[in-house]
């Protein structure tokens, strides 16, 4: 039987894999975002993670005359005659840190209506483990009134996209695969181990595959928590953390963490899923909430370090005009999901501080929409009492950051990357 794949969601983890995989199959690219669709049609990756030569040169509005490719669609009935379904959804924690399976249940819900006998579904969103055999395949089931792996299989094999790395790209990941069967599982290590030329790892079990997905974001989540401690308290003995990390560095086995704001779709939320797992079994996580409440922490902390060295400069705090460079999550890349700028955007305002925000990778709308914030592409042509870099964009390395800043202006460094004199860094 040939094969035809499915690929639920179009962000930043969907599309990187439709494309890859519409190079040797025919793929349907599906998602509820009519605006996404369009864009992709067209042949434009907003998320900038396939530049629209590569996008385009896989895209067909059928496959009449072409074997493979890549065909976008937000109609249900252009993925009826698949056979793979990969499902690539979000996976987000909702106010109160708690896992939302929303996305999850109703993409689960969507492919229901097509699945047909013989038909396997393979998640690859980040989920504690558990979620695609006991949430996930009810809905399946319920949906199609097919007999879980009687009629139709599962899979699971965690995304491991980094937003923006060109080099790191989904091929060149080594991919962790799992089924719901023996013979499932190797039938989804064959079809990733097709087109991931840095090969594949086929899990005994579909749990221990996402276990293993979850805990790579908790253990880094928890490392970057170390050196934030680290952070507040070489910085009260008046002593450069990052010199310090570069001395320690020096041997062999000493892992090379910095201190940050840890946001994004993934370090700031997966351990969350873990934790919520762990209490259900009776449970509860000390290492790994602890290292949450640290991290989540760090936009006060920058914020009030902000305010001290101003205030020992003299500069009056409350209506002071003060610049925040960058508001994505991370450099190079236009994601805004889960960015901790906007803690420091925040609590810099509860001081009385007027922020403006510019970044030039960063959608204002989308910004606006998310968190509510101003922010500008364009860089504003005035003076202000301080300025913050938050994000280390390429682009901001190259500024002259003195035409930005007032006689007495403060400057501060969050990410411990500029060479010109700073007042203070994290």
């Amino acid at each position: 039987m040939s094969i035809k794949i499915a690929v639920i969601g179009l962000g930043y983890v969907g599309l990187p894999l439709a494309r890859l995989f519409a190079t040797k199959y025919p793929v349907v690219g599906f998602d509820i975002n009519m605006v996404r669709i369009e864009g992709l049609r067209s042949g434009t990756d907003s998320t900038l993670e396939i530049p629209d030569t590569v996008l385009q040169s896989v895209l067909v509005d059928n496959f009449n005359n072409n074997p493979n490719g890549l065909l976008c669609s937000n109609n249900i009935d252009d993925i009826a005659d698949c056979n793979y379904y990969i499902v690539t959804v979000p996976t987000p924690v909702d106010k109160n840190n708690r896992p939302d399976l929303t996305p999850l249940y109703k993409s689960s819900a969507t492919v229901g209506k097509v699945l047909k006998k013989g038909d396997i579904v393979i998640y690859e969103s980040t989920v504690y483990p558990g979620v695609t055999e006991e949430e996930c395949v009810p809905v399946l089931e319920k949906t199609s009134g097919l007999k879980f792996n009687i009629d139709f299989f599962a899979g699971y094999s965690p995304e491991r996209i980094n937003p923006g790395d060109k080099e790191h790209t989904v091929e060149k990941i080594l991919k962790v695969t799992a089924g719901s069967t023996p013979e499932i599982g190797q039938k989804v290590d064959d079809l990733y181990k097709s087109v991931i030329t840095a090969g594949t790892h086929l899990a005994p079990s579909i749990k221990v595959a996402e276990a293993a997905k979850v805990i790579e974001n908790s253990q880094r989540d928890i490392n970057i928590a170390f050196v934030n401690e680290l952070a507040k308290i070489f910085n009260l003995m008046d002593i450069d953390t990052h010199a310090v990390l570069e001395a320690a560095g020096t041997k062999w086995n000493f892992l090379p963490f910095k201190p940050g704001l840890v946001g994004g779709h993934c370090i700031g939320v997966d351990p969350y899923y873990l934790a919520q797992r762990a209490q259900e079994f009776g449970y509860h996580s000390e290492i790994i909430l602890a290292g949450r409440r640290l991290n989540d922490s760090m936009g006060e902390y920058v914020a009030s370090q902000v305010v001290k060295l101003m205030i020992k400069k003299g500069i009056t705090i409350n209506g002071a005009d003060l610049l925040m460079l960058g508001i994505t999550f991370k450099e190079n890349c236009p994601d805004v999901r889960n960015t901790k700028i906007v803690d420091v955007v925040s609590a810099l305002k509860d001081y009385g501080i007027n922020v403006t925000v510019y970044d030039p990778w960063a959608n204002p709308a989308a910004v606006k929409q998310e968190y509510g914030l101003e922010t500008s592409t364009v860089l504003p042509n005035q003076k202000f009492d301080a300025v913050v870099l938050g994000v280390a964009h390429t682009a901001f390395l190259d500024l002259d950051l003195s035409v930005l800043q007032n006689t007495n202006s403060m400057l501060y460094d969050v990410k411990g990357v500029l060479d010109c004199k700073v007042d203070g860094k994290l």
